[in-house]
């Protein structure tokens, strides 16, 4: 096959970036035996890293193990051309969840300005909530956040370092990290370049190392709206992100919540719980739950349905925004904190343990 000629050759089943589990294959002691299905003219002599495969009605298929955390897969057929993916393994995976929380301002803003009177974060009721639910459960919680409130009478340089000594010693299960710079614009990185990106990112994350410590930030956000230019996430990889979560859901036939990612992209990763763009080196993880979207009484009929699927539920990203708990903002709802805990809840006594993602391999 000459040089520029299209290969014939195209892995089905697993693709390119694909993270795989114990539910995508068997557990053996040298490693994960996996299912590979290719397609290739019925002619074709497919091998996939040296490995024959056989004609199975309309594709090619065979048993392959995977021994290290990540593979190159090629599939060759003299003639045909080849196809070279690269997928990675969950050696240890096991049920997990992550809780996260976007859209965080207000509470640092009541932190700050209270700074006087407060001797202690909790005495901030969010994060007494918060603080509550760790106790009870265990949970472990990410504040993705703003760098000002839309109003602009609060900005992150105004944030105080005397309770650094505390937000240090709870860092075992709380986390900071960039979300963007405020509230509104809505989707304000859609259109917006590699330069924007890392300009608001460095803004958020030197005065998180500055007032609660490098040992607070985490490498797995949540950009505001799950939309960003390629170029704007391959910034934030530059700048040590490692992950971004989303909705990779579509509506109107438009992929949302889903940053640069292609409509195939979108729809492979909607039936997994997460995926990797080789060509970034980004990391994504679809979000199961927000919990602000649902009623009290559908929380746990929602995640019944999430795990009745084993390649979405062995790790549940629950998620709600700050504004919900706020009686002072227009969509505050009064129940806000029942429905976090009815998710929690349900986790914990389902056998899921609380992570975060910069643990081991995505928590596990």
């Amino acid at each position: 096959m000459s040089s520029g000629e299209v290969s014939a050759i195209r892995f089905l089943q697993p693709v390119d970036g694909d993270i795989l589990n114990r539910h995508d294959g068997t557990p053996v002691e040298e490693g994960l035996a996996i299912t590979v299905r290719v397609d290739a003219p019925a002619e074709a002599q497919v091998t996939v890293n040296g490995t024959p495969l056989s004609r199975e009605g309309e594709v090619f298929t065979g048993r392959l193990l995977l021994r290290a955390p990540e593979t190159r897969l090629c599939a060759r057929a003299e003639g045909h051309g080849e196809e070279t993916i690269t997928v990675l393994w969950d050696r240890h995976s096991f049920p997990r969840y992550r809780f996260s929380v976007d859209d965080n301002i207000q509470f640092l803003k009541d932190l700050a300005r209270n700074a006087g009177r407060y001797g202690s974060l909790f005495d901030n009721h969010y994060l007494a909530f918060w603080r509550e639910m760790h106790r009870r459960y265990g949970a472990r919680i990410q504040f993705n956040v703003y760098y000002a409130t839309d109003e602009r009478d609060f900005n992150l340089t105004q944030m105080p370092e005397c309770y650094r000594d505390e937000w240090q010693a709870n860092a075992d299960w709380l986390r900071l990290t960039f979300h963007a710079y405020a509230d509104k614009p809505d989707r304000p990185y859609l259109g917006a370049g590699y330069d924007v990106l890392a300009h608001d990112y460095q803004l958020v994350t030197r005065e998180i190392e500055r007032f609660a410590g490098p040992e607070l930030l985490s490498p797995f956000t949540t950009v505001h709206w799950g939309e960003a230019t390629r170029e704007g996430c391959q910034a934030l990889r530059d700048q040590g992100i490692r992950g971004l979560a989303g909705y990779f859901v579509f509506e109107n036939e438009r992929a949302s919540v889903s940053y640069y990612l292609d409509a195939a992209q979108v729809a492979h990763l909607n039936r997994r719980d997460y995926w990797k763009d080789t060509q970034t080196d980004l990391l994504f993880i679809k979000h199961d739950l927000v919990c602000n979207t649902l009623p009290l009484e559908a929380i746990v009929p929602h995640l019944e349905q999430v795990s009745a699927n084993p390649h979405e539920a062995e790790v549940l990203e629950l998620m709600v925004h700050e504004q919900y708990f706020c009686p002072f903002l227009p969509h505050y709802q009064p129940d806000a904190g029942d429905r976090v805990e009815a998710a929690i809840r349900w986790a914990t006594e389902h056998g899921y343990r609380s992570i975060f993602y910069e643990e081991g391999f995505l928590g596990a």
